[in-house]
């Protein structure tokens, strides 16, 4: 297949050396062997017409030559005319910069993670605008881009994993994998080999590093949550203090956390008496007077 295409783009560039004038043998080995020659050396060979050291010079040394156009002879009257350099607009311009890889990746970003914010803090309204103009910037970029849409949808992806992991947090499983998802999405979301039509790799790592670094964050925010004491619930109550509400033996009322508790005491109380509460039956509490030592504890 290789010798094919070789032969075939052989074929091609003698056509039209020929049908030029030009040196067919020079144009068969610049594709055979790839051999390259100095623009004096392509003048002596017939490759180029002329040399020309600038614009005015061009027009001056094609005053007079012949060339078809279009099946017809045209002789070329270039001497003295006007030379008029048209600069591109500025709708040119900021084409020229969004359509870069790199700059609608950042686009698509920033889109992406303004309309979360915007979703997580209602009524914000410039991270859901400045999200929504980047979005639509970056996706009228993406379609004037050789765009592999499975990159871009495992950009989508990944973003979602790690949204996930902030709304479940699995200990990091969702979110590593959702960076995985977008660092591989962002490598091949440019589906072309021609130079410059890439995302920067530099900024890729950036990113996947800085996500690794909040989902650390968030699983180590996580376990420290899950190590604390329970604070609320009827866990937090048991071992909780109290006072004795009144003189009792068995059933009577305490104040536990600034609320009124009906109670059966372990043990007899008195009025004002710290109590330790030992555990729940339904509503009410189970109380020990806190100054029980431990034989005290056992014979009860």
């Amino acid at each position: 297949m290789m010798k094919k295409a070789v032969n075939d783009s052989v074929a091609y560039i003698r056509g039209l050396a020929e049908k030029r004038s030009r040196n067919a043998d020079w144009a068969e080995r610049a594709v055979r062997d790839a051999d390259s020659i100095t623009s004096e050396k392509a003048l002596e060979l017939g490759v180029i017409d002329l040399i020309a050291v600038n614009i005015g010079d061009l027009l001056d040394k094609a005053d007079g030559r012949v060339v078809e156009v279009n099946d017809r002879e045209v002789t070329l009257a270039t001497r003295g005319l006007v030379t008029e350099r048209l600069e591109p607009g500025w709708r040119s311009e900021f084409l020229a910069v969004i359509t870069s890889p790199t700059i609608a990746y950042v686009l698509l970003l920033i889109g992406v993670y303004g309309l979360i914010l915007e979703g997580y803090n209602p009524g914000a309204v410039l991270p859901g605008v400045v999200g929504a103009i980047c979005l639509l910037t970056a996706l009228y970029a993406f379609q004037m881009l050789p765009v592999n849409y499975a990159g871009l949808g495992l950009i989508v992806l990944g973003i979602i994993l790690m949204i996930a992991e902030i709304m479940a947090p699995s200990f990091g499983a969702l979110g590593f994998g959702g960076i995985i998802a977008m660092v591989i999405g962002s490598v091949i979301l440019i589906d072309t080999d021609a130079p410059g039509f890439e995302v920067s790799r530099p900024l890729i790592g950036s990113i996947a590093l800085a996500g690794s670094l909040g989902l650390m964050a968030i699983v180590w925010i996580a376990l420290r949550a899950r190590q604390r004491p329970v604070v609320a619930g009827r866990e937090e109550l048991v071992g909780a203090n109290g006072v004795a509400l009144e003189d009792f033996t068995g059933a009577g009322h305490v104040f536990v956390h600034s609320e009124r508790w009906n109670a059966i005491a372990e043990a007899p109380v008195r009025k004002d008496q710290a109590v330790v509460v030992t555990g729940l039956d339904g509503l009410k509490l189970r109380i020990r007077p806190a100054s029980m030592d431990s034989q005290e504890q056992e014979d009860v």
